[in-house]
Formats: structure tokens, sequence, C-alpha cells
């Protein structure tokens, strides 16, 4: 139940991150418009590599100082307030208009890095990114001491939902963008957007929960 309760919510969370148009989405529209479908996949394989290392890291330094419970339960308030800012954020950006389909953020810091291999620019892009770093200091880490719970099996769980949300989000782009074909409607992007900002509000407030009665976020 543990296991697939991570994935699962792993896999969410990541494909609300990856839905929200940034440089990494702009990478993979203008990458995949350039040398074909490939590049998709291989911008999600630069991504992954560099969050594997980032996670192999963390745990290499401070898995035994993680799985504290005083630890554990201020890193679960934490990710917990940033899902729910992020629920949120996302939620209003939707009912105002500002997230209505994709667009061309950063698009001239991706030009510059045009001409890299999709798999070197995966990692620039990512590690450049500042709301992906603030990402794996408050919600990253939550997920990772959550899964800490679960011994490896967890951690396995938890990388593989994440990292699968952002290869089936980037590749499904990839492809529409190689074969010409128009992207999805406005309507239905800002719905999935608003579900997956609900969901977050959700889980942030099981975070938050977890932390505030002082017990594991997940038992074993």
């Amino acid at each position: 139940m543990e296991i697939t309760f991570l994935f699962t919510t792993a896999f969410i969370v990541g494909l609300s991150g990856a839905m929200m148009p940034g440089p990494l989405l702009t990478a993979d529209i203008y990458s995949s418009a350039e040398r074909g479908f490939w590049a998709g996949p291989l911008l999600v394989l630069g991504h992954g590599l560099l969050e594997l290392a980032l996670i192999m890291a963390l745990l290499a330094g401070a898995a035994s100082f993680l799985v504290r419970p005083a630890v554990a339960t201020v890193i679960a308030l934490a990710g917990g307030i940033f899902l729910i800012y992020f629920g949120f954020t996302m939620i209003r950006d939707v009912l105002t208009g500002k997230l209505q389909h994709f667009d061309n953020q950063a698009a001239m810091t991706i030009e510059r890095h045009g001409t890299m291999h999709p798999v070197l620019s995966g990692i620039i892009i990512s590690a450049a990114n500042p709301y992906w770093i603030i990402w794996w200091v408050t919600i990253g880490l939550g997920y990772l001491t959550m899964a800490l719970k679960s011994g490896s099996l967890g951690i396995v769980s938890f990388f593989s939902g994440h990292i699968l949300a952002d290869f089936v989000w980037y590749t499904a782009i990839a492809y529409l963008v190689s074969k010409g074909a128009g992207f999805i409607s406005p309507r239905i992007y800002q719905g999935i957007l608003t579900i997956c900002g609900v969901f977050m509000l959700g889980l942030g407030g099981y975070f938050i929960y977890s932390g505030f009665i002082g017990l594991p976020v997940m038992n074993t």
C-alpha cells in the first residue's frame, strides 16, 4: 500500500510540475522541432540523470538525519506548505486565464543551447532553473523522507513515479511537435491543470497533518 501510494502520488505531482510552462517544456518543444521525436526522451534522460545524482547525494550524506522524527516533521510541514502554494498558484493561474496554453517562456535561453545534445540540455536547463532547486529542498525532501520509511523499494517507487511523469508528458509533446500535430485544446489543458492543482492541495494538507501530529509521514 505504501509503495503504491508513493508511486501514484509522485507520478501525479511530477505530472503537475511537468505540465507547467517553463524552460524544460520550452526546450522540449524547440528540440523536438529541430531534431525530431527522440529529442524529447533524451531531454528527459538528462533531466532524470541530474535528479538521480541529486537523490544519491542527498541519501549518501543525509539518510540517517532525514529519518529523525523532529527532522521528518519539519520537512513534512515545509513540503506541505509548498505543495499547497504550488497547487493554489496553479488553480489561480488557470482561473485568471494566465495559463491558457503553452508559452515560449525562456525561449532565448533555450535557443542559445539549441546546438547542444538534448541530454546535456536537459541537465543544464534543469540545474539552472531556480524552481527545480526549490522543489527539491521542500517537496522533494518531503518525499525522500517518506520513501525512506519503506527502504530502498520506497526510494525506487518514488523516483520511478516522478520520472515516469516527466517521460510521459515530454515524450507526448515531442511526438506531437515532431508530427506537426496540434497541441491539446486549451480547455482540456486547463482542466488537467486544475485537477492536478486540487490534488496538490489535498496532498499538501496530508503532509502538514502528518507533521503536526508528530508521527512519521507514513507508517511501515
